[in-house]
């Protein structure tokens, strides 16, 4: 491959991974919010005046566990694109390592 297919890979990946770790960031902030507006259900609806009362009917409810498996296919999909931008950055710094080792050679032998 060479390295201008490589730098357009990288650059279609960079377009997919700022979504993905905006996706993630949101839901991580999302679930802090969830889980208290899901608390505060909980005392109105329940009766439930303690905190870890509270608590375990917010991590109980399906709304927060759907969060959860939302969250879970978020960091997957930005951990998967970040690893896959890590092999083209790794495939890039080969080229480069051939590109230098072959000018040096061609140095050494007046080419």
């Amino acid at each position: 491959m060479d390295i201008d297919e490589l730098i357009e890979r990288y650059r279609q990946l960079a377009d997919r991974y700022a979504p993905a770790r905006a996706a993630r960031g949101y839901l991580e902030d999302y679930k802090k919010s969830c889980l208290a507006m899901l608390m505060k259900e909980a005392e109105v609806n329940t009766r439930i005046s303690t905190i870890s009362g509270q608590e375990r009917e917010a991590y109980a409810h399906p709304t927060y566990v759907k969060l959860l498996e939302d969250l879970k296919a978020a960091v997957f999909e930005e951990e998967k694109i970040r690893y896959h931008l890590k092999a083209v950055e790794i495939e890039i710094e080969v080229f480069r390592t051939k590109s230098a080792n072959e000018r040096a050679e061609r140095r050494a032998y007046g080419a």
